[in-house]
Protein backbone atom coordinates (compact mmCIF):
# COMPACT_ATOMS: atom_id res chain seq x y z
CA UNK A 1 0.00 0.00 0.00
CA UNK A 2 2.46 2.34 -0.70
CA UNK A 3 1.56 5.62 -3.60
CA UNK A 4 3.37 8.75 -4.07
CA UNK A 5 0.88 11.27 -3.41
CA UNK A 6 1.31 14.63 -4.97
CA UNK A 7 -1.79 16.42 -3.02
CA UNK A 8 -2.86 14.20 -0.19
CA UNK A 9 -0.85 12.81 2.62
CA UNK A 10 -1.82 9.12 4.14
CA UNK A 11 -0.30 7.84 6.88
CA UNK A 12 -1.46 4.33 8.71
CA UNK A 13 -0.35 3.55 12.64
CA UNK A 14 -2.69 1.71 15.42
CA UNK A 15 -5.56 0.89 12.92
CA UNK A 16 -6.30 4.09 11.71
CA UNK A 17 -5.09 6.01 8.02
CA UNK A 18 -5.17 9.16 8.22
CA UNK A 19 -5.51 11.24 5.31
CA UNK A 20 -4.72 15.22 4.99
CA UNK A 21 -5.53 16.79 2.19
CA UNK A 22 -2.48 18.70 1.27
CA UNK A 23 -2.16 21.77 -1.12
CA UNK A 24 -2.54 24.25 2.51
CA UNK A 25 -1.38 27.25 -0.23
CA UNK A 26 -4.49 27.21 -1.84
CA UNK A 27 -6.64 26.21 1.18
CA UNK A 28 -7.03 22.10 -0.03
CA UNK A 29 -8.72 23.52 -3.32
CA UNK A 30 -9.82 20.56 -4.88
CA UNK A 31 -8.53 18.66 -8.22
CA UNK A 32 -8.84 16.05 -10.16
CA UNK A 33 -5.47 14.42 -9.16
CA UNK A 34 -6.95 14.70 -5.34
CA UNK A 35 -10.22 12.93 -6.43
CA UNK A 36 -8.04 10.52 -8.06
CA UNK A 37 -5.91 9.79 -4.59
CA UNK A 38 -8.69 9.91 -2.43
CA UNK A 39 -10.01 7.20 -4.48
CA UNK A 40 -7.10 4.94 -4.03
CA UNK A 41 -6.82 5.47 -0.71
CA UNK A 42 -10.06 4.52 0.38
CA UNK A 43 -9.67 1.55 -1.85
CA UNK A 44 -6.52 0.52 0.00
CA UNK A 45 -8.44 0.87 3.34
CA UNK A 46 -10.80 -1.11 2.23
CA UNK A 47 -8.59 -3.79 1.19
CA UNK A 48 -6.14 -3.97 4.25
CA UNK A 49 -7.12 -5.71 7.11
CA UNK A 50 -4.61 -3.57 9.37
CA UNK A 51 -6.56 -0.19 8.19
CA UNK A 52 -10.05 0.25 11.42
CA UNK A 53 -11.36 3.34 10.35
CA UNK A 54 -10.00 6.47 7.72
CA UNK A 55 -10.01 10.04 9.29
CA UNK A 56 -9.76 12.66 6.94
CA UNK A 57 -8.59 15.99 7.85
CA UNK A 58 -6.92 18.99 5.99
CA UNK A 59 -3.37 20.73 6.05
CA UNK A 60 -3.53 24.08 7.33
CA UNK A 61 -6.03 26.32 8.22
CA UNK A 62 -8.48 24.96 5.61
CA UNK A 63 -10.49 21.60 5.12
CA UNK A 64 -10.98 22.17 1.32
CA UNK A 65 -11.73 25.45 -0.04
CA UNK A 66 -13.84 23.67 -3.25
CA UNK A 67 -12.55 22.93 -6.52
CA UNK A 68 -9.56 24.74 -7.50
CA UNK A 69 -10.84 27.62 -9.65
CA UNK A 70 -7.20 29.05 -10.73
CA UNK A 71 -7.95 28.66 -14.39
CA UNK A 72 -9.89 31.34 -13.71
CA UNK A 73 -13.59 31.87 -15.53
CA UNK A 74 -12.86 28.45 -17.32
CA UNK A 75 -12.18 26.64 -14.32
CA UNK A 76 -15.26 24.48 -14.33
CA UNK A 77 -15.20 24.11 -18.26
CA UNK A 78 -14.15 20.28 -18.18
CA UNK A 79 -14.14 20.66 -22.10
CA UNK A 80 -10.60 22.86 -21.53
CA UNK A 81 -7.80 21.56 -20.78
CA UNK A 82 -7.73 23.29 -17.60
CA UNK A 83 -10.82 22.72 -16.48
CA UNK A 84 -10.13 19.14 -16.90
CA UNK A 85 -7.06 19.67 -15.12
CA UNK A 86 -7.86 21.84 -12.34
CA UNK A 87 -11.35 20.07 -11.27
CA UNK A 88 -12.55 17.21 -13.41
CA UNK A 89 -15.63 15.11 -12.83
CA UNK A 90 -15.94 13.45 -9.16
CA UNK A 91 -16.64 10.16 -10.77
CA UNK A 92 -13.62 9.51 -12.45
CA UNK A 93 -10.00 8.00 -11.32
CA UNK A 94 -11.43 4.56 -10.69
CA UNK A 95 -12.80 1.82 -12.17
CA UNK A 96 -16.94 1.45 -12.59
CA UNK A 97 -17.07 4.71 -12.66
CA UNK A 98 -17.62 5.61 -9.35
CA UNK A 99 -14.60 7.66 -8.88
CA UNK A 100 -13.76 9.30 -5.22
CA UNK A 101 -17.50 9.01 -4.19
CA UNK A 102 -17.93 5.63 -4.88
CA UNK A 103 -14.56 4.40 -3.23
CA UNK A 104 -15.93 6.32 -0.04
CA UNK A 105 -19.46 4.55 0.42
CA UNK A 106 -18.62 0.91 -0.72
CA UNK A 107 -15.28 0.75 1.77
CA UNK A 108 -15.88 -1.22 4.03
CA UNK A 109 -14.10 0.36 6.30
CA UNK A 110 -15.92 3.93 8.46
CA UNK A 111 -14.99 7.76 7.92
CA UNK A 112 -14.48 10.28 9.86
CA UNK A 113 -14.34 13.70 8.50
CA UNK A 114 -12.76 16.59 10.93
CA UNK A 115 -13.03 19.94 9.93
CA UNK A 116 -10.03 21.89 10.71
CA UNK A 117 -11.77 24.86 8.85
CA UNK A 118 -13.59 26.02 5.97
CA UNK A 119 -15.16 23.54 3.55
CA UNK A 120 -16.90 24.78 0.32
CA UNK A 121 -18.67 23.07 -2.50
CA UNK A 122 -17.03 19.84 -3.44
CA UNK A 123 -14.67 20.06 -0.52
CA UNK A 124 -17.62 19.77 1.59
CA UNK A 125 -19.92 17.64 -0.91
CA UNK A 126 -17.05 15.18 -0.73
CA UNK A 127 -17.46 14.25 2.77
CA UNK A 128 -20.95 13.44 2.78
CA UNK A 129 -20.11 9.76 1.44
CA UNK A 130 -18.38 9.47 4.48
CA UNK A 131 -19.68 7.79 8.38
CA UNK A 132 -18.99 10.72 10.78
CA UNK A 133 -18.52 14.14 10.58
CA UNK A 134 -17.28 16.68 13.71
CA UNK A 135 -16.15 20.36 12.93
CA UNK A 136 -14.11 22.74 15.16
CA UNK A 137 -15.32 25.70 16.30
CA UNK A 138 -13.90 28.08 13.54
CA UNK A 139 -15.22 26.03 10.67
CA UNK A 140 -17.25 27.71 8.12
CA UNK A 141 -19.29 25.25 5.07
CA UNK A 142 -21.23 26.16 2.41
CA UNK A 143 -23.39 24.52 -0.95
CA UNK A 144 -22.23 27.23 -2.46
CA UNK A 145 -22.87 25.85 -6.33
CA UNK A 146 -26.32 28.32 -7.57
CA UNK A 147 -23.73 31.28 -6.66
CA UNK A 148 -21.35 29.88 -9.37
CA UNK A 149 -23.96 28.74 -11.58
CA UNK A 150 -23.74 25.34 -10.91
CA UNK A 151 -25.54 22.39 -9.63
CA UNK A 152 -24.90 20.05 -6.28
CA UNK A 153 -22.45 17.33 -7.47
CA UNK A 154 -20.25 14.18 -6.12
CA UNK A 155 -23.61 12.94 -5.58
CA UNK A 156 -25.02 15.15 -2.87
CA UNK A 157 -28.67 15.63 -4.08
CA UNK A 158 -28.76 12.05 -2.87
CA UNK A 159 -26.36 12.17 0.31
CA UNK A 160 -27.65 15.53 1.62
CA UNK A 161 -31.07 14.95 1.99
CA UNK A 162 -30.35 11.50 3.67
CA UNK A 163 -28.12 13.15 6.43
CA UNK A 164 -29.93 16.46 7.44
CA UNK A 165 -33.51 15.70 5.96
CA UNK A 166 -34.70 17.46 2.04
CA UNK A 167 -36.06 20.77 4.17
CA UNK A 168 -32.94 21.96 5.45
CA UNK A 169 -30.89 20.45 2.31
CA UNK A 170 -33.28 22.81 0.61
CA UNK A 171 -32.38 25.85 2.30
CA UNK A 172 -28.80 25.30 2.17
CA UNK A 173 -28.19 24.68 -1.63
CA UNK A 174 -30.90 26.80 -2.98
CA UNK A 175 -28.98 29.80 -1.25
CA UNK A 176 -25.38 28.87 -1.52
CA UNK A 177 -24.32 30.83 1.88
CA UNK A 178 -22.09 29.94 4.14
CA UNK A 179 -23.04 28.68 7.43
CA UNK A 180 -21.04 28.49 10.65
CA UNK A 181 -19.99 25.47 12.64
CA UNK A 182 -23.21 25.59 15.22
CA UNK A 183 -25.45 26.05 11.81
CA UNK A 184 -24.33 23.17 10.76
CA UNK A 185 -24.51 20.91 14.22
CA UNK A 186 -27.86 22.14 14.35
CA UNK A 187 -28.78 20.98 11.04
CA UNK A 188 -26.98 17.98 11.49
CA UNK A 189 -24.50 18.15 8.95
CA UNK A 190 -21.84 17.17 11.90
CA UNK A 191 -22.31 15.64 15.66
CA UNK A 192 -20.46 17.66 16.96
CA UNK A 193 -18.34 20.90 17.35
CA UNK A 194 -14.88 21.44 19.20
CA UNK A 195 -12.51 24.19 20.13
CA UNK A 196 -10.04 23.96 16.91
CA UNK A 197 -7.01 22.83 19.24
CA UNK A 198 -9.08 19.51 20.65
CA UNK A 199 -10.42 18.46 16.92
CA UNK A 200 -7.68 15.81 16.18
CA UNK A 201 -7.48 14.32 19.51
CA UNK A 202 -11.56 14.46 19.53
CA UNK A 203 -11.37 12.58 15.82
CA UNK A 204 -8.73 10.47 16.88
CA UNK A 205 -10.43 9.49 20.05
CA UNK A 206 -13.27 8.87 17.68
CA UNK A 207 -11.45 6.01 15.65
CA UNK A 208 -9.83 4.50 18.45
CA UNK A 209 -12.96 3.39 20.15
CA UNK A 210 -14.55 2.14 16.94
CA UNK A 211 -11.21 0.30 16.44
CA UNK A 212 -10.46 -1.04 19.92
CA UNK A 213 -14.09 -1.95 20.59
CA UNK A 214 -16.29 -3.38 17.44
CA UNK A 215 -15.25 -6.48 15.31
CA UNK A 216 -14.34 -5.25 11.54
CA UNK A 217 -17.20 -7.58 9.79
CA UNK A 218 -19.92 -6.33 11.76
CA UNK A 219 -19.03 -2.67 11.48
CA UNK A 220 -18.45 -3.21 7.29
CA UNK A 221 -21.94 -4.81 7.47
CA UNK A 222 -23.25 -2.18 9.41
CA UNK A 223 -22.66 0.63 7.61
CA UNK A 224 -23.32 -0.95 4.44
CA UNK A 225 -26.96 -1.99 6.06
CA UNK A 226 -27.76 1.73 7.21
CA UNK A 227 -26.29 3.47 4.02
CA UNK A 228 -28.60 0.88 1.96
CA UNK A 229 -31.72 -0.36 3.43
CA UNK A 230 -32.27 3.24 5.56
CA UNK A 231 -34.48 4.20 2.95
CA UNK A 232 -36.28 0.97 1.53
CA UNK A 233 -39.97 1.82 1.45
CA UNK A 234 -40.92 -1.08 3.92
CA UNK A 235 -38.93 -2.68 7.14
CA UNK A 236 -39.49 -6.22 4.94
CA UNK A 237 -36.40 -5.92 3.38
CA UNK A 238 -34.33 -4.58 6.06
CA UNK A 239 -35.50 -7.75 7.78
CA UNK A 240 -34.81 -10.21 5.20
CA UNK A 241 -31.30 -8.96 4.97
CA UNK A 242 -30.91 -8.80 8.89
CA UNK A 243 -31.88 -11.88 9.54
CA UNK A 244 -29.73 -13.53 7.31
CA UNK A 245 -26.64 -11.86 8.36
CA UNK A 246 -27.56 -12.14 11.80
CA UNK A 247 -27.81 -16.22 11.30
CA UNK A 248 -24.30 -16.01 8.78
CA UNK A 249 -22.55 -13.87 12.01
CA UNK A 250 -23.89 -15.99 15.19
CA UNK A 251 -22.34 -19.18 14.91
CA UNK A 252 -18.33 -16.82 14.15
CA UNK A 253 -15.51 -17.00 16.33
CA UNK A 254 -15.92 -13.10 16.75
CA UNK A 255 -19.49 -12.86 18.18
CA UNK A 256 -18.25 -16.18 20.83
CA UNK A 257 -15.45 -13.60 21.45
CA UNK A 258 -17.87 -10.39 21.81
CA UNK A 259 -20.23 -12.52 24.27
CA UNK A 260 -16.99 -13.79 26.25
CA UNK A 261 -15.08 -10.40 26.35
CA UNK A 262 -18.54 -8.82 27.46
CA UNK A 263 -19.05 -11.30 30.34
CA UNK A 264 -15.55 -11.42 31.13
CA UNK A 265 -15.48 -7.23 31.26
CA UNK A 266 -12.39 -7.15 29.02
CA UNK A 267 -11.21 -5.65 25.77
CA UNK A 268 -12.85 -8.19 23.18
CA UNK A 269 -9.98 -9.29 20.75
CA UNK A 270 -11.62 -9.96 17.38
CA UNK A 271 -10.05 -12.26 15.20
CA UNK A 272 -12.45 -12.02 11.70
CA UNK A 273 -10.86 -10.36 8.70
CA UNK A 274 -12.99 -8.06 6.15
CA UNK A 275 -10.43 -9.63 3.53
CA UNK A 276 -11.55 -12.87 3.92
CA UNK A 277 -14.47 -13.48 6.52
CA UNK A 278 -17.53 -11.73 5.52
CA UNK A 279 -20.37 -13.89 4.62
CA UNK A 280 -21.03 -15.76 1.40
CA UNK A 281 -24.07 -13.78 1.36
CA UNK A 282 -22.24 -10.23 0.42
CA UNK A 283 -23.00 -8.06 -1.08
CA UNK A 284 -26.57 -8.68 -0.93
CA UNK A 285 -27.64 -6.28 -3.28
CA UNK A 286 -25.87 -7.75 -6.63
CA UNK A 287 -27.63 -11.11 -5.90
Amino acid sequence: MSHAYEHILCEVADGIMQVTLNRPDKLNAYTATMGAELAAAFDDADRDDAVRVVLVTGAGRGFCAGADMSAGAGAFDTTSAEGSVSFGDVSKGRSGGSGMVGAVYECRKPSIAAFNGAAVGVGLTLTLPMDIRIAADTAKFGFVFARRGLVPEAGSAWFLPRIVGISQALRWCLDGALFSADDALKGGLVSEVVPAADLLPRARAIARSIADNTAPISVALTRQMLWRLSEEPTPYGALKVDGAMAMALGATPDVREGVAAFLEKRPPRFAGRVSTDMPSSYPWWDR
